[in-house]
């Protein structure tokens, strides 16, 4: 594929919307090619196989466009395809996965002045990691939290109904979101707590909320700006990066063609 084809970036709904925001934000110059599969969400309470199963069907639609990459803005769907995906397609395959090494690596403190050099010392983080049952049940997150969960305490914690509540539209409803927020948290002692990981694209959107439940000293981290930032790096390694005349520009499509979810899904790109 050329410099000027289009990046293909899907989710099991509207959250990967915010991945598209960041990558506009970051690569003015790049065509975006946006596919949300409300149809069929939410992927986290689905089993691998269905997961997979759309995810392949998603990625034969972006193949048909002829898109340079594709990022899987969505970590469930990373969870349970990406390393299928790329054993089949011969282009670049960018997964998502909760930004658990940003929390962790907060405790740690490095060597010289200036907070470079190697790490001398490392304060246990406390860090609830946010994500779909699907993702936080998957092999790929059990590896990932065997990695940290020695030196830091670790907490899972599924929110399926924030999903839900973006896919209806009713992000906007302060007092459903609080009080959904509050179910799912009030059983921890958040003045203990070091970060919040929002590791579903979806939950990105309720940032200011979070912000609003957690003490100042809590961290909220999501992985959006590092998924875009690495797939930078391999678009540039493959000499793909959109050339600087291009004007770039986002295409949205989804699997529920009626129209609230298009309205839906322009106004979450442009909140």
């Amino acid at each position: 594929m050329t410099s000027t084809a289009p990046i293909g970036v899907f989710d099991s709904g509207l959250g990967g919307i915010s991945v598209v925001r960041q990558l506009v934000h970051d690569m003015p110059h790049e065509r975006v090619l946006y596919f949300g599969d409300s149809a069929n969400a939410p992927y986290g309470t689905k089993t691998p196989d269905e997961v997979q199963r759309l995810s392949f069907a998603i990625m034969e639609r972006f193949m048909k466009e002829r898109v340079k990459a594709v990022v899987i803005a969505c970590n469930t769907a990373t969870s349970a395809a990406v390393n299928a995906l790329r054993d089949t397609y011969d282009i670049p395959i960018i997964g998502m996965e909760p930004a658990l090494k940003v929390a962790c690596d907060r405790g740690d403190t490095h060597a010289g002045a200036d907070g470079s050099g190697p790490v001398v010392a490392h304060t246990p983080q406390h860090v609830i990691v946010a994500a779909t049952p699907l993702t936080l049940r998957e092999h790929k997150f059990a590896a990932l939290m065997d990695r940290f969960k020695a030196d830091n305490q670790i907490l899972p914690q599924p929110c399926p109904d924030l999903v839900e509540i973006v896919e209806q539209g009713r992000l906007d409803n302060r007092d459903l979101v609080m009080d959904t927020l509050h179910r799912y948290f009030d059983g921890y002692d958040l003045n203990g707590i070091d970060a919040v990981v929002l590791g579903c694209t979806h939950f990105v959107f309720y940032r200011e909320y979070f912000r609003e439940l957690l003490p100042e000293s809590t961290a909220i981290i999501d992985g959006n700006e590092g998924t875009v930032r690495h797939l930078g790096v391999v678009l540039e390694s493959l000499g793909k990066l959109a050339p600087a005349t291009q004007d770039g520009g986002v295409e949205l499509s989804n699997s529920d063609s009626g129209e609230r979810i298009a309205k839906l899904a322009a106004d979450l790109l442009h909140r």
